[in-house]
């Protein structure tokens, strides 16, 4: 026989941006509770909303599955003397399985007779295994801290008010942080302030929702919001700039929404929208409307979680609230329009960057001083590379960024704008911190790539070089980050500069702060390649593509992406395999070798057919891929020497490589090494080859 279950665990309104976590892993326990002791079930939907986690089992066993358990105990020898009289082993294995002695039996387990006894196990009702269940799958929450509340010890994200838990049509008798079960649910804290009878878990969300103006379900209420507020845009004219972040966290703030369209004066519209965005998101959680064009409209949308009579005094109200929000970006803009960018960044001199590594002002002279050695190697303007790098952290100190903080970088666009600084100089103090994150747009202009780069390098080799390595759980300077930020600067944007030369020129510019400079170099560039890892595992490539090339230690991003590829696509070949494991065994007879093989093959020493046929097709493909490795063609030239295969393999089927005669077998090894040098100019692909 089978029931539906529910849990519904009420509590003070959870933290909004945690609550689709919560929920999720309340769904994730409870599921994991039920499978261990293997009892079955047809589905499992998780609700959630902000003063409820709940979770609806459909079709779950009554009982526990019946089975047979077999109960090993000590060998035959133990339990039993030479007389066959039970010993104390035997005794106690009897006693712990509530047998007589009598009724031991003895069985041969594949290695030696023990004793042995078979019971039935399960069976047991499901009622009473709920409660463990629930309790396990809430203290296992992803909770960062919990809190208590009361006389009680209990701790929790948010104090429990009450517990809804039914099996069926029946309540199950249960307990959790104090709070027995019962049938009862709570409405709308407005619209139904009162407890609601929920006879059995199939009229859950329903009855929540038509009866207590509660949208139990989190995916539905986030469709339904976004609907609403789509429509809302669309009632001036304009698109709603839909932040799914925003969006999930705005949902776990309401149980009944209901959109809402506000005005403000256009004048604010003179301040940088992403001032006026910042402040409409992060602090009201409000949505901004633009235009078609991406232009800012002086409208908003606020997600209400009542269903006002009279909506206009919720818009008025706020209306109210977000006018000063919007005057205070305006007074920031005006009042930091006043002062210079060049007068700001004398105000960095005394903030501390790292305190083994000096001040900010002295991290913008390293990022100058790195960038004109990285201009020196690319095609870049100096004079604007060096002005962007004068200026772009001077914004820091700006009255704007100091109440927005994720105005760092397009405060400063603005305000060098404003100052009438060149159109790239100010798009490079914007672009300067792309990549923000994975997937993220990178800097559009030549100039911004140069101070990102120069940035992150800086940050890099003076982290590294005071020896402040990035550990499993702390990286307060985000070095993961900015090493792959690092890579896709180098690799999407085509640059071909070696980034251990890099780091070399970053560590001298950082002077007598770093003592070892080359151990640091080492680390630093160690750990930013090892990143290419997670790269090429999120691109579905094999760990022994990226090996194969890891082995040549190289130390241009560029050139590293461009042989991975071509190994990859090599390793798709059908020649692939077979070609690995030849260059492994090659690999393997050159390493066993004494002394080095000759650099050239002796024709006149070639007497088999088969060698013969190896040496004129590895001269032939020689010459043939010489051009594509010095164009780094590399994908063209492995698909050329697969066709290396035919007689690689007809070589090594008819050619005694360890010759007796010394001369025979010096001019085959010289042969395979010729070979193996073919493609180690890519990558050591003996490293494809399966292990045995």
């Amino acid at each position: 026989m089978k029931k539906d279950f529910l849990v519904e665990l009420g509590t003070e309104e959870l933290p909004p941006k945690a609550l689709k976590t919560l929920s999720d892993a309340f769904q994730q326990g409870i599921e994991s509770g039920l499978n261990e002791l293997e009892l079955s079930f047809d589905s499992v939907k998780a609700y959630a909303a902000p003063r409820r986690l709940a979770v609806l089992v459909n079709g779950l066993d009554e009982q526990t599955p019946l089975k047979e358990v077999t109960v090993w105990g000590p060998p035959a020898k133990i339990a039993f003397d030479a007389e066959g009289n039970p010993s104390k082993a035997a005794e106690a294995f009897a006693n712990k399985n509530g047998i007589a002695v009598d009724e031991l039996k003895t069985e041969n387990d594949g290695k030696q007779d023990k004793l042995v006894y078979r019971k039935k196990a399960g069976g047991e009702f499901t009622t009473g295994k709920l409660e463990a269940i629930v309790q396990n799958s809430l203290a296992k929450l992803p909770i960062a801290k919990r809190m208590r509340w009361g006389a009680r010890r209990d701790e929790f994200v948010r104090p429990v008010q009450w517990l809804l838990m039914l099996f069926g049509n029946e309540l199950v008798e249960a307990e959790v942080y104090g709070v027995k079960a019962n049938r009862e649910t709570r409405g709308h804290r407005f619209h139904y302030n009162q407890t609601l009878i929920i006879d059995q878990p199939s009229e859950y969300f329903e009855k929540l929702q038509s009866v207590a103006y509660v949208m139990a379900d989190f995916e539905q209420r986030r469709d339904l919001i976004k609907q609403q507020v789509l429509a809302e845009a669309a009632k001036v004219n304009g698109e709603a700039m839909l932040d799914e972040d925003l969006l999930d966290e705005v949902t776990a703030l309401v149980e009944w929404p209901v959109a809402l369209t506000g005005k403000f004066e256009e004048s604010f519209l003179e301040v940088p929208s992403e001032a006026l965005v910042y402040s409409m998101k992060e602090h009201q959680k409000y949505f901004p409307i633009q235009q078609a064009d991406g232009q800012l409209m002086p409208y908003f949308i606020t997600i209400s979680n009542i269903e006002s009579k009279d909506p206009a005094q919720v818009i008025s109200g706020n209306e109210k609230v977000i006018r000063p929000r919007l005057a205070d970006a305006a007074f920031f803009f005006e009042t930091d329009k006043k002062t210079s960018l060049s007068d700001m960044r004398k105000r960095l001199k005394p903030i501390v960057f790292q305190a083994q590594l000096g001040s900010i002002f002295d991290k913008t002279e390293r990022i100058r001083n790195l960038s004109q050695m990285i201009v020196q190697q690319i095609d870049g303007d100096l004079a604007k590379c060096q002005r962007a790098a004068e200026l772009c952290k001077s914004d820091l100190v700006s009255d704007m960024v100091g109440e927005f903080d994720k105005m760092q970088g397009v405060a400063g666009y603005y305000y060098a704008k404003h100052a009438g600084e060149d159109e790239e100089v100010a798009l490079a103090l914007q672009e300067q911190y792309l990549p923000k994150f994975a997937g993220d747009k990178l800097p559009s202009s030549t100039t911004g790539t140069i101070i990102a780069l120069a940035d992150r390098l800086d940050t890099l080799s003076g982290i590294f070089g005071i020896g402040q390595k990035p550990t499993g759980s702390k990286d307060p300077f985000a070095l993961r980050r900015a090493s792959v930020a690092v890579l896709r600067l180098l690799v999407e944007k085509a640059l071909p500069l070696d980034l251990g030369q890099l780091l070399k020129l970053a560590t001298i510019n950082h002077g007598d702060n770093i003592k070892d400079s080359e151990t640091s170099v080492n680390t630093a560039l160690e750990y930013m390649l090892e990143r290419f890892r997670a790269w090429y595992e999120e691109e579905k490539i094999a760990a022994e593509v990226f090996m194969a090339v890891s082995a040549k230690n190289l130390t241009v991003p560029l050139d590293i992406n461009r042989r991975v590829h071509a190994v990859h696509a090599f390793s798709q070949l059908e020649d692939a395999t077979a070609l690995a494991a030849a260059n492994k065994r090659v690999s393997n007879i050159l390493a066993k070798l004494d002394s080095p093989v000759a650099d050239e093959v002796n024709d006149t020493l070639l007497t088999e057919a088969a060698e013969q046929a190896l040496a004129k097709a590895v001269a032939e493909k020689a010459e043939q891929v010489a051009p594509l490795f010095a164009a780094a063609n590399y994908t063209e030239a492995l698909s050329a020497l697969a066709d290396l295969r035919p007689v690689v393999d007809r070589f090594f089927d008819e050619v005694m490589v360890m010759a007796d005669d010394m001369d025979l077998r010096n001019n085959r090894l010289a042969l395979l090494n010729k070979l193996r040098q073919l493609f180690l100019q890519v990558a050591d692909i003996s490293l494809l080859a399966p292990a045995k």
